[in-house]
Formats: structure tokens, C-alpha cells, sequence
């Protein structure tokens, strides 16, 4: 049985809590919260809440801890900080900044012998898996990663972060004609800004410089700069009626050629479409932190992405049931 803790406990947190009833070799062993314990109602009867600070004190009762944090602000602090007591797994999703957070997560990690997974999910994560499935078999071609329609957690946690905002939800879609154009096989050539647009529903404390915070907004490094973004301001009470769900989902295409003269056109394409973007990453994650629980007793240690895992250690079954089954 593996023992899983929970740091954090939002929608990625509860949704990491429903995975582990669904992997019957995974046990929830506690949860971390930075609100009052007492305030957490989990659904697993008799799981022990605790407070975030006294987390180093059950660094012998976990096995793999997985970290429900944003990647914004949370992530970068404290998956470094626990890789010095547990194994860990995060779903740190700032694509630019994942080799610095590598780094410091490889250091921690290392010094203390513990092995800690990093950027796990869809994307980072499934979609990474299948960019270099797809590029290491067309090795002549381009690819084109397409998210949405959907929420995204990590640039909604972002704008939440902004001062005078109450809460937000960020949709990334899909400019059509671009994904139209990629999978007719034409490896158009595409900007940032030509793949896809950004939709903000903001609610903002009363009196709150609406001017200011749509500034920032859209200038954002790595979340809104380099994409065209409307900034809706509404109520908090539309934004429940309307906003409330957190679906997703996107596209991994990549098309190239084969044969001596180039002859033979081919598009590879790995999709998901997701009703709710939290329940789904979590699910990711837990299956991650078998592979991690296993590598760690291998004697693995340091930080590793996605990349770095093989299939079959993600997998319940054993190698006779997997080339029996799947292979």
C-alpha cells in the first residue's frame, strides 16, 4: 500500500483525494492545509488534517506526497522545500521556468535522498509524453500543441494573485482556422498570438482600479503577454452561475513525412477533452506517484519529469499482465 499525503487541499487537492479511492494500492495518509485544519472536511473518513507547518514531523509516514499548490507562487517555494523530507510529485506548469524549478527541486532532493517528480499532468505531462513520442518517429516535420476550450487552473490561480481581484477564470481557445490549417498536413508557421486567444472573467473587490488590474493582466510574463486577451469584469454571482465549471482540454499534432523522396504525408494526433481539468490532472498524479514510489525504492533520487518514467512503472499491473494485456 502506498501512503500518499495531500499539501493542499482546493480542487486539485480533493480531486487527488477522489483519484486515490479510485488506485486501491494508494491510501490517503493525511492532508496539509494552510487554513485551519479544523475547517477541512475530507471525504475519507478517519485521513488526519494537518497544519502545512508541522509537515517535516510526518516525513516517516509518507510515502509520496503530492503537491496541490499553483504554480504561480506556491511551486517554486515548496516543492524544494519538502523534496528535503519526502518524495514528491508537483504539476508545475510554467513552461518557461520548468528548468530553474528543475534545478532547485534536482538540489534538494538530491542532498536528502529523496526523489521528487515535477510538471506532471496533462500539459505539462500526457502532451509532453506524446510531442516526443511523435517527434522522435517523424523526425521531419513540425508540431503544434493546441489548448482548449477550456479553464485554465494555473493562469486563473494567476490573476487571482493580482491585488483588488476576488476571483477570475481564464479560458484558452483555439484560434479554428489555425487548427485547421495544422491538420490538413501543411505545416503552417504560427505565432504564439495566431494559435490562440485568451478570455478573462474577472470579479474585483468594490472600488477596485479596473483599468490597473486589466493592465496587468494582459502584460503578464508567460501567462498573457504574448496572447491577444479580453478582460471581462462581472459579477461574483455570474461568475458562479456561468463560470462554475473547470473543463478542458487540447491537441498534440505533429505531421511530417516518410519514404526516400519525402513521399508519404503523415499527422499524428493525441487529443483529450475533459469535463473537469482538476479531477483529471489529479488522476495523472497519483498514477505518477505509484511510478515514483517504485523508482524511489530502486533507489532513485534527485528530480525527474514525465520523461524520465517508463509505462510500465505507472501501471498497477505486473510486466506478465502488461505484455498480456496491453502489449
Amino acid at each position: 500500500m502506498i501512503r500518499i499525503g495531500i499539501l493542499g487541499y482546493g480542487n486539485l487537492g480533493k480531486g487527488v483525494e477522489s483519484a486515490i479511492a479510485h488506485n486501491p494500492d494508494t491510501a490517503l495518509t493525511a492532508i496539509f492545509t494552510r487554513r485551519n485544519p479544523e475547517s477541512i472536511q475530507p471525504l475519507t473518513k478517519g485521513v488526519q488534517v494537518c497544519k502545512a507547518d508541522d509537515i517535516a514531523k510526518y516525513k516517516d509516514d509518507i510515502d509520496v506526497l503530492i503537491l496541490c499548490g499553483g504554480s504561480a507562487t506556491d511551486l517554486p517555494v515548496q516543492t524544494p522545500n519538502v523534496a528535503k523530507y519526502f518524495n514528491v510529485i508537483d504539476s508545475f506548469d510554467t513552461h518557461a521556468n520548468i528548468p530553474q524549478h528543475f534545478s532547485n527541486v534536482d538540489k534538494a532532493a538530491k542532498e536528502n535522498g529523496k526523489l521528487a517528480l515535477i510538471s506532471c499532468g496533462w500539459d505539462p505531462g500526457m502532451f509532453s509524453l506524446n510531442r516526443v513520442y511523435a517527434e522522435s518517429v517523424l523526425p521531419g516535420g513540425a508540431t503544434y500543441t493546441f489548448w482548449g476550450k477550456g479553464v485554465s487552473q494555473g493562469h486563473s490561480d494567476a490573476i487571482r494573485r493580482i491585488k483588488g481581484v476576488v476571483d477570475a477564470r481564464q479560458y484558452t481557445v483555439p484560434v479554428e482556422s489555425a487548427l485547421e490549417a495544422v491538420r490538413s498536413g501543411s505545416n503552417p508557421s504560427l505565432t504564439t498570438r495566431q494559435k490562440h486567444t485568451r478570455e478573462c472573467y474577472v470579479v474585483v473587490e468594490e472600488g477596485a482600479d479596473k483599468a490597473s488590474i486589466e493592465k496587468q493582466i494582459k502584460e503578464m510574463p508567460n501567462y498573457f503577454a504574448d496572447y491577444d486577451t479580453t478582460v471581462n469584469f462581472i459579477s461574483l454571482e455570474e461568475l458562479k452561475e456561468k463560470h462554475n465549471g473547470i473543463p478542458h482540454g487540447g491537441f498534440v499534432i505533429r505531421s511530417g513525412k516518410t519514404g526516400a523522396s519525402d513521399e508519404y504525408n503523415n499527422v499524428i494526433e493525441y487529443s483529450l477533452k475533459l469535463d473537469s481539468n482538476p479531477a483529471f490532472t489529479s488522476s495523472v498524479l497519483v498514477a505518477y506517484a505509484r511510478a515514483v514510489y517504485r523508482m524511489s525504492k530502486e533507489g532513485k533520487s534527485g528530480c525527474i519529469t514525465v520523461l524520465d518514467v517508463a509505462p510500465a512503472y505507472l501501471s498497477p499491473m505486473d510486466g506478465a499482465e502488461l505484455r498480456a494485456k496491453m502489449l
